[in-house]
């Protein structure tokens, strides 16, 4: 579980103006959570002017020539502000980033919903700002009204009482749940948890190996860790199409109808409160090998130190919400990155072919430096004023860490534009930094490992099968992803697939 991806307001407006930097005064649309998924953005939305362009680090142009300086392109004073949050900025932000790391490094903005908040791109300022215990993760902290501290959060998460969650919260209450929820969620489980994670993602790639062709995002990539947490978890298997349905309506970020994903939270509230109360009914004294998660989290809350049914309901629901759509985004991004760039996909696939896992090991943390899952840290509130990279947060401020601006700093990371899967020196923040860091990486890193891996030795010749202009992005704060991965390969035998039907 990352610190996670809140979803943005599904019924944010769809543009906003950026606010309180004297060099930045554009207007920033991001894309309408609604809006249609095609090739131009909506027409109400300004069309980001070309702020950063470098022909030697451009992310989507592959590895830069040997000659290209490790450092971001230079941007003259004159380069006007890039526009924040168009459909073109969610193709490709990481121009935008390196101006603002530049030029305004903490820098005030008004975001599609209307709520104004810091951005923090640089890295040595994010890592601060993630571990400062000044800014708070309680949205009661937020200066502003009521309606908008309803816009920070998950949709629906304070209607359904799920707020009493790590994201949520501060110490001593953090730690103290925090402490609870490690003893259920404990690294031998997510290991011993290996096996059925490799037959789940052998299981989704018989479903489409022997046609050719698939949405590596709506065959693979989604449904791989929601059937992965729910088993975690303990959700019966005929109850897991619900899930994967709610999850379903919730990434979409309000691509779907309105109110959609509060109705889906709402409903899986109801669902985890009636599952918590079967599994307390019938729990021994004690605990089996193979107990599940919340079974775990329940036997927690009764000894000593206890989570209440709410916190667990609430913990429950945040590893689901929070561990599956980083995976999503991790194997999307990652198989997306390794198709653009088949020399690095070339040396990978030989390593793993060879038996040797190391570079599959560094190769995961690269591709969450290079195009992570999630490109904003989720919401923290200034408890008291500060200051950050020169500038003045007032008591009540949003600050929004953003992640991928800070994993493309050149201050940190040689050639930062550049994807190295044999890159060690590699102290990202996609995980997060400090108290709040991701409890679920370990469950995250397995499935994405196991699903490249997998995906590169039964299809060897994997390719995409659009333009990669071609491609959309889920609108969204918080996280980077695709709506659709669509590649072709040679087809499967049936002798061949692995995989138990």
């Amino acid at each position: 579980m990352h610190d996670k991806p809140d979803a943005p307001d599904a019924d944010a407006p769809t543009a906003a103006a950026t606010r309180g930097c004297p060099v930045s005064d554009a207007s920033a649309g991001r894309p309408a959570s609604g809006a249609p998924a095609g090739p131009s953005p909506a027409a109400d939305v300004p069309t980001a002017p070309a702020t950063t362009g470098c022909p030697a680090s451009d992310p989507a142009a592959g590895r830069p020539s040997s000659s290209a300086a490790p450092t971001a392109c230079p941007t003259p004073a004159s380069t006007p502000a890039p526009e924040l949050f168009t459909w073109e900025f969610a193709a490709d932000p990481y121009p935008a980033y390196a101006w603002l790391r530049e030029h305004a490094p903490v820098h005030r903005t008004e975001l599609p919903s209307g709520v104004e908040a810091w951005l923090v791109t640089r890295y040595t300022e994010a890592r601060q700002a993630l571990a400062d215990g000044r800014l708070s993760k309680n949205p009661v902290h937020h200066s502003e009204s009521a309606h908008g501290k309803g816009k920070v959060g998950i949709p629906g998460e304070r209607s359904a009482n799920l707020m009493t969650h790590l994201l949520n919260i501060d110490p001593p209450d953090h730690t103290r749940l925090r402490r609870l929820v490690s003893k259920a969620f404990t690294p031998r489980r997510v290991a011993a948890f290996a096996p059925r994670v490799q037959e789940l993602t052998d299981q989704l790639i018989d479903r489409f190996a022997a046609k050719g062709e698939a949405d590596l995002i709506h065959e693979f990539a989604f449904p791989l860790p929601i059937y992965a947490i729910c088993d975690l978890l303990g959700v019966p298997r005929e109850d897991q199409d619900d899930f994967r349905d709610w999850a379903g309506m919730m990434i979409r970020h309000g691509g779907g109808p309105r109110g959609g994903v509060a109705r889906s939270v709402k409903k899986m509230r109801g669902y985890l409160a009636e599952l918590i109360h079967r599994k307390r009914e019938t729990l021994g004294d004690t605990a089996e090998a193979d107990e599940d998660l919340i079974s775990g989290l329940i036997r927690a809350s009764d000894h000593g130190e206890h989570l209440t049914e709410n916190e667990v309901a609430a913990m429950a629901f945040i590893l689901l919400f929070a561990g599956f759509e980083t995976t999503v985004n991790l194997i999307g991004n990652g198989l997306y990155a390794l198709l653009r760039h088949p020399a690095q996909r070339e040396l990978l696939q030989k390593s793993i072919t060879a038996g040797d896992t190391d570079l599959l090991t560094t190769g995961i943390e690269e591709l969450l430096r290079y195009d992570g899952p999630v490109e904003l840290a989720t919401w923290r509130f200034a408890t008291q004023e500060l200051t950050l990279g020169g500038q003045r947060i007032a008591q009540g401020d949003p600050v929004l860490v953003v992640l991928a601006a800070a994993d493309r700093d050149p201050a940190r990371f040689t050639e930062p534009d550049v994807l190295d899967l044999t890159r060690r020196d590699n102290q990202h923040l996609g995980y997060g930094h400090g108290i709040h860091y991701c409890l679920g990486a370990p469950l995250a890193r397995l499935e994405g490992q196991a699903a490249l891996a997998t995906l590169l030795t039964r299809l060897p010749d994997l390719r995409l099968a659009a333009e990669p202009d071609a491609l959309r992005w889920r609108g969204g704060l918080i996280m980077r992803g695709l709506r659709s991965l669509p590649v072709e390969f040679s087809p499967e035998r049936p002798d061949q697939q692995q995989g138990q039907k």
